[in-house]
């Protein structure tokens, strides 16, 4: 963590409201012109924050219909295991880690009943991951649930501005990484 020196605005994103000048836009400024500009952390930190929200209230529900081992580790694996199933090489690779720590997950998805390892009938001396019908279950869950949050947030935000959000979010988000699995990449994954 970087010491707070008000004097240069170093940790804004920590130490804000802690004696570091108010933002030149933001209402408690007198500088300010009018409707306030959040700082430019603000909207990963938000994005983040909504995200974190509702993967932590599918997980609740998960738990509550049967599924308390998930993570979410193991849903993005899953994923990535898909329909056909997948080798552990290609797993780590689409979640962009090692295959060691993706063979990692996916014993934990074979402990937990979510996926077997097969023989892949195009190629014997290869063994695939694919999910059982408990993976598979736990996906349509998700699904569900996911769709219920989002009807949730519609609610409160309206239906209208909810579309706008993600038809903004597609406008801004590159269509090859707007559904990558590879996060744990960021937090020092491979």
């Amino acid at each position: 963590m970087v010491d707070h020196m008000p004097e240069e605005n170093v940790n804004q994103v920590v130490d804000s409201g802690k004696g570091i000048p108010a933002h030149p836009d933001s209402p408690d400024s007198p500088d300010s012109p009018g409707l306030p500009d959040s700082p430019g952390y603000e909207l990963p930190l938000l994005l983040l924050g909504g995200f974190r929200t509702l993967i932590d209230r599918l997980h609740a529900r998960l738990a509550d219909e049967g599924h308390p081992g998930m993570r979410p580790a193991h849903g993005f694996a899953m994923q990535a295991i898909g329909g056909r199933g997948a080798t552990a090489s290609e797993i780590g690779r689409r979640l962009g880690v090692s295959k060691q720590a993706a063979g990692k997950t996916v014993d934990r998805l074979l402990a937990l009943g979510y996926a077997e390892r097969a023989d892949d009938p195009a190629d014997a001396r290869r063994k695939l991951v694919r999910l059982t019908p408990r993976g598979r279950d736990a996906l349509a869950r998700s699904a569900a649930v996911f769709d219920e949050l989002r009807a949730e947030w519609s609610a409160v935000l309206g239906a209208d501005r909810v579309r706008a959000l993600e038809a903004d979010l597609r406008n801004v988000v590159p269509a090859e990484t707007a559904f990558r699995l590879d996060a744990t990449s960021w937090l020092g994954g491979n």
